[in-house]
């Protein structure tokens, strides 16, 4: 039984964090892959977990980390994208909001990743906390993929160099039963991303040689289908030749409600436009989950594709996600809206425990 003079912040933080403990960890690691499927979990923000019928484990864009935690704070350096790109020197207050649903220390399914890939680095899609935990609990050879921008971050924090494979546009690298391509980013956010302050305003830049540095929107080929994971792209009339030059199944793309001034992620009409462009069969917005000041209803996305889908004939389906929640294609592709496990499937396997039947 605890006692309250025994419990400390660490012993709170211990006992409650993450949130989900190794719950996910768990339903991942025993999940079989029927042939034909492939099977991706949602991490949060822009992080995936995929596994295929040959228990081939990837992960992208995981992030176990915060947003913002005091206000103490109240101007971006200069060089922010954020000051950038919107010209204004007051910072966000984007407090994290999904809880954490993955436990990374630990070997539970962490121990079974062929892959840990990144599409750019920005804080939240490449994290220490995974690097360290899987250095700690992964295979002592699997592969972190990623553009020069990324690798070069996870050199700093003590990643071995021989671990790191750098990509570009272009680029193809097989795992196991996986193709993974390597092509163009949009994420103009990231684009303006300094890593040191320059005054660049009316100067001309290398812009397609320095994306390509920073991130890379990956194609994702199993033998269940086809996953478009457009990173931080914004919508771009290049997810046109992508579409022609891929079949793709499942496209995901980061969506969220814009503040003023800015313009970080694909609106709804962007999510529709960007499925509509790759010809996907299956499009789900992610990212708008995870920030306080950009969250946004993805139901205008399916309220807008109703409205839309007879008259522009549109050919594929949109599905609504929660975190932590399993996706599996084709298996769910004509499905809408995700919704956890509701349990009590057994009820009356045995009598209730009343005293009366009455009160039921």
């Amino acid at each position: 039984m605890p006692n309250v003079k025994d419990i400390t912040k660490e012993k709170w933080l211990v006992s409650s964090f993450p949130e989900w403990g190794t719950y996910l960890n768990e339903e991942i690691k025993k999940t079989v892959v029927e042939p034909g499927t492939f099977a991706m979990w949602w991490i949060g923000c822009m992080g995936l977990w995929l596994k295929t019928e040959a228990n081939t484990n990837i992960c992208m864009d995981l992030w176990f980390g915060n947003g913002k935690r005091d206000q103490q704070k109240e101007f971006y350096e200069p060089g922010h994208q954020m000051r950038n790109m919107s010209g204004g020197k007051l910072i966000q207050p984007n407090l994290r909001v999904q809880p954490i649903v993955l436990d990374p220390f630990t070997e539970i399914a962490i121990s079974d990743l062929d892959a840990v890939i990144a599409t750019h680095y920005h804080s939240d899609h490449i994290d220490v906390n995974l690097m360290a935990a899987v250095m700690r609990y992964g295979k002592p050879d699997i592969p972190f993929i990623g553009p020069q921008k990324v690798v070069e971050r996870w050199l700093s924090w003590g990643i071995p160099e021989s671990r790191c494979v750098i990509v570009k546009p272009g680029d193809s690298i097989t795992i196991k039963d996986i193709t993974l391509h390597a092509e163009d980013s949009f994420d103009r956010t990231c684009l303006v991303t300094q890593d040191h302050y320059e005054d660049v305003r009316g100067k001309l830049v290398d812009s397609d040689k320095e994306m390509a540095e920073k991130a890379v929107n990956y194609i994702v080929e199993t033998s269940g289908g086809t996953l478009y994971h457009a990173g931080d792209s914004h919508y771009s009339v290049r997810f046109v030749k992508h579409g022609k030059d891929y079949p793709i199944d499942v496209a995901v793309g980061a969506y969220g409600e814009n503040p003023i001034g800015v313009s970080d992620k694909l609106t709804s009409i962007d999510v529709l436009r960007m499925a509509e462009a790759l010809k996907a069969k299956v499009v789900i917005p992610l990212h708008y989950d995870i920030w306080s000041n950009m969250m946004a209803d993805p139901k205008e996305i399916l309220a807008l594709y109703d409205m839309r889908k007879y008259r522009l004939e549109y050919k594929f389906t949109p599905f609504i996600w929660e975190v932590g929640g399993k996706f599996v294609y084709p298996t769910d592709k004509d499905k809408r809206e995700y919704h956890h496990r509701r349990g009590f499937e057994d009820a009356f396997a045995e009598d209730p425990n009343v005293p009366y039947k009455s009160i039921l």
